[in-house]
């Protein structure tokens, strides 16, 4: 249901409301605010004290999209600037000058204006939840209830630094191998539709039998050219198929999330890097003074695979029934020894945090080690898989030359 609800949630077009009104004084006002409509925006108003003169609906376009990226820098220059006294408002003002994105400015010129109004920043974060989720605005709002704002705000830009630098090795590590696939079944399919084509024509001028690879490659190379566009558009469909029952559907995600888990040299890489995630995340807010119960809400989420999602929720109805932490872990069957070890002496001797935070220590330097492992190994795997395929589709070409020179 939550998967389906974001997809929904990133279909709906991105509105500002510009909007003119009086204050309680009489003195005209004007601003503008994100909602779902100009109801919403005259309510909103009403209750500030403010009589609506226009609204008006502004679509925004222009600019790339807001990526994780552009929010951790966000996080860190704001946790500076705050750090550094400049108030809150002003450091708004000068992070959205400061935006290359016209698309992040206009957000940040309208959390501003929310906070401008009255509203808690945790609140105003929470309007934009396809950038802010709960986690980040969870830590913003404990931070405002303890008045250390930018101690918090800190910790969140470290989190997602390194999250984001933790996400880039996983993708680095995989997206070698797979492009080096697509490229080897291109280069193949073109030796198949084009080159081997005009081999059989001189084949058919020998008279003879031809050798078994010979025909084996010739057939191949005609259903290439017979189907093509079949192989080629169902292998997109199947893609598009995948990825798109992935976002829609919880029991998909699971399917493939588990698969990860269990492919071999992949597996393990995986595996270290949701434990990293999942150990740097529930630190982070149990170091916020966010209750644990509460802190295991955005955890399952924040380690981006399904499995570790639903052990979370089971984690979460343990401990919430009295369960400690680390045997609620020990059940789900899923995280090694040594995290469960340090979980119990984080527990018993009341320094959780500080425990986690080493246990993702430890393993976001497991991966960025087995990511380094990985490019090392794939690389000669790869030239040996397509030496074999393009050296056979070479060979079984020339078999029927080397045989005619043979016999003359």
């Amino acid at each position: 249901m939550a998967t389906a609800a974001a997809v929904a949630a990133k279909k709906i077009k991105d509105f500002v409301f510009e909007w003119e009104g009086r204050d309680r004084n009489g003195k005209a006002v004007r601003g503008e605010m994100r909602a779902g409509g100009e109801a919403m925006v005259s309510a909103s108003l009403r209750r500030q004290g403010i009589m609506v003169v226009k609204v008006k609906k502004r679509r925004i376009s222009g600019g790339k999209s807001i990526k994780g990226k552009d929010i951790a820098v966000f996080t860190r220059q704001l946790a500076t600037m705050l750090k550094a006294g400049v108030p809150l408002l002003q450091a708004f003002d000068i992070v959205a000058r400061g935006s290359s994105n016209p698309r992040l400015t206009r957000m940040l010129t309208d959390i501003r204006g929310d906070v401008e109004t009255g509203t808690s920043l945790s609140a105003a974060f929470r309007r934009h939840p396809l950038q802010f989720d709960a986690l980040y605005c969870n830590l913003v709002e404990a931070g405002e209830s303890a008045g250390i704002l930018e101690t918090l705000l800190d910790r969140l830009a470290n989190y997602q630094e390194k999250t984001i630098e933790l996400q880039n090795k996983i993708r680095s590590a995989l997206i070698y191998p797979v492009a080096v696939l697509v490229v080897a079944f291109i280069v193949v399919a073109v030796i198949m539709i084009f080159v081997i084509p005009s081999f059989k024509d001189i084949f058919k001028s020998f008279g003879a039998d031809l050798p078994l690879p010979t025909l084996i490659v010739i057939a191949m190379s005609e259903f290439f050219v017979q189907y093509w566009f079949a192989i080629f558009g169902g292998i997109g469909l199947a893609v598009y198929m995948t990825i798109q029952s992935w976002r829609r559907s919880e029991r998909m995600q699971m399917a493939l999330d588990r698969f990860m888990l269990k492919v071999p040299i992949f597996g393990q890489l995986v595996h270290k890097a949701a434990v990293a995630r999942w150990a740097r995340t529930l630190s982070t807010m149990f170091a916020a003074g966010v209750p644990l119960v509460e802190a295991l809400d955005s955890v399952g989420g924040a380690a981006g695979n399904a499995v570790f999602a639903q052990a979370t929720e089971q984690i979460q109805r343990d401990v919430s029934t009295g369960a400690a932490l680390t045997s609620s872990m020990q059940a789900t069957n899923i995280f090694p020894n040594m995290v469960l070890q340090m979980s119990s002496i984080g527990e018993e001797s009341g320094s959780l945090d500080q425990m986690l935070s080493k246990v993702a220590d430890f393993y976001e330097q497991e991966v960025d080690e087995a990511v380094k492992g990985l490019s090392t190994l794939m690389e000669p795997i790869i030239i040996v898989v397509l030496g074999t395929i393009i050296g056979g589709i070479v060979v079984s070409m020339y078999l029927p030359i080397f045989k005619l020179g043979q016999v003359v």
